[in-house]
């Protein structure tokens, strides 16, 4: 059976516009005489501007914020190679990014990041003795761009304070475009995925507008990869799994709006 504290925290963590519905309901159900309604009715109404009050307090006035970054994109790379073995190098890059971020009450928020990257890519130990190589090469596989947006869930501690730390977690679709082969093979084609995403960051607050931010990300991400190297063996055909697992780390300007 539930006790009235445990109804009223239930009440308060309403959207205020079911609040006094829902005490409405349980004042009908409990009463029998006009006056105990007239006395119910009363401490409904009182509840239910104290779950208004506190709705203004938990959202904030201005529930947009927009960063612009510079991100170094690092992967923390790995790969299954067939036919040939070997691992796989991926650069290091640095970009712009740009991302919006959305509070649904002054803790709770999802961000959007957007940004592209072009990443060189090589095998490196690969055994190329069956087309009369060495059995330790470094295969050129040209460069590919990477168009990842990311959507996160994000908890920001001490929203009114002038340091805000955060961290978020959410999901990555990556999308592999404009690849281009380099000189050595004929075709490199890979696969669009999904990756796992996490966050950890902090706002520093320069004004009521403006603040300065760190930021660092972890995805985790696969894609399957075909190498079409027909051009140095009949038929020859390279399939890889390839873990990317990029780490991102930015730092930018931010504004409240």
């Amino acid at each position: 059976m539930y006790t009235t504290p445990s109804i009223i925290s239930f009440i308060f963590q309403l959207d205020y516009r079911h609040s006094f519905a829902l005490i409405l309901a349980i004042v009908l159900r409990q009463t029998n005489t006009l006056n105990d309604m007239k006395k119910l009715f009363l401490i409904a109404l009182t509840l239910t501007l104290g779950a208004l009050s506190l709705q203004a307090q938990t959202i904030p006035n201005q529930r947009w914020q927009m960063r612009l970054r510079g991100v170094a994109v690092m992967p923390n790379e790995s790969a299954k190679i067939n036919t040939i073995g070997g691992d796989v190098d991926i650069n290091t890059k640095f970009i712009p990014e740009l991302d919006f971020t959305y509070f649904f009450t002054k803790n709770i928020a999802a961000e959007l990041i957007l940004g592209t990257t072009k990443h060189k890519v090589h095998t490196t130990g690969s055994d190329l003795t069956a087309i009369g190589g060495s059995s330790s090469s470094n295969v050129d596989l040209g460069s590919v761009w990477l168009l990842p947006p990311t959507l996160t869930a994000q908890y920001h501690f001490f929203p009114d304070g002038a340091i805000k730390p955060y961290v978020g977690a959410g999901i990555n679709y990556t999308i592999f475009y404009s690849a281009n082969a380099g000189s050595t093979v004929k075709h490199v084609k890979y696969d669009n995925a999904f990756g796992f995403a996490t966050q950890l960051g902090i706002d520093f607050k320069l004004s009521d507008k403006y603040f300065v931010n760190l930021d660092a990300k972890y995805i985790l991400l696969k894609t399957d990869v075909n190498v079409d190297a027909s051009n140095l063996a009949p038929s020859l055909s390279i399939p890889a799994k390839v873990d990317i697992n990029p780490f991102l780390l930015g730092f930018g300007v931010g504004m409240k709006f």
